[in-house]
């Protein structure tokens, strides 16, 4: 085990120094035993942010490990549009800016998935339309997702009041365990939300 951790080398995930294939088994798979936990499927939201980039390498890990497929979904959010600034900018509507959205989100998943992080494992590729938090979980529901691998923003005080937590909207409404990969303390959090 040590040896496919030295061989992800950057990929490996970060915050795991050591671990023995044994105690793995009974939570990943492999060993099919009573109580034991077998991932068969990966769901891997991505918003194509920095934030985001830190559960890919664990999200891949886990499917190496376990054999199992990774879907990875994007979340077109819905539009709302700002009131009060008519006349300040040129107006453009909200059905071409969520086409473009669409758009860029059909080039850059497939773009995701063809890393080297991802050779060999089998990955289905997702675009839905709705509240991110609320389609992650329909999603998990739907393809009987066994984990679910997304990242949080880390934000503390008033940008979670205001932001609120995706991760912690799925990991209160999931149907399946969740894997909440946080941010380092010495990482600065500059993403958008």
């Amino acid at each position: 085990m040590a040896s496919d951790l030295r061989h992800m080398g950057k990929n490996a995930p970060p915050r795991i120094k050591t671990v023995r294939r044994a105690n793995l088994c009974g939570i990943v798979g492999g060993v099919e035993s009573e109580g034991a936990m077998k991932i068969s499927t990966l769901l891997l939201p991505t918003d194509f942010s920095e934030c985001a980039e830190r559960a890919i390498p664990y999200a891949t890990w886990l499917a190496r490990i376990a054999g199992s497929r990774i879907i990875c979904l994007h979340v077109i959010e819905p539009i709302v549009p700002v009131v009060g600034y008519a006349g300040l900018v040129e107006s453009v509507p909200l059905a071409d800016i969520s086409e473009s959205l669409e758009e860029s989100a059909a080039r850059e998943l497939p773009k995701l998935t063809e890393r080297d992080e991802f050779a060999g494992l089998e990955i289905e590729e997702m675009i839905v339309h709705g509240e991110a938090a609320t389609e992650i979980v329909r999603i998990a529901k739907e393809k009987r997702v066994d984990l679910i691998v997304i990242s949080s923003h880390g934000r503390t005080g008033l940008g979670r009041i205001l932001f609120g937590s995706t991760a912690e909207a799925v990991a209160r409404h999931a149907p399946c365990p969740v894997l909440i990969v946080k941010p380092r303390a010495e990482e600065p959090t500059t993403d958008r939300s």
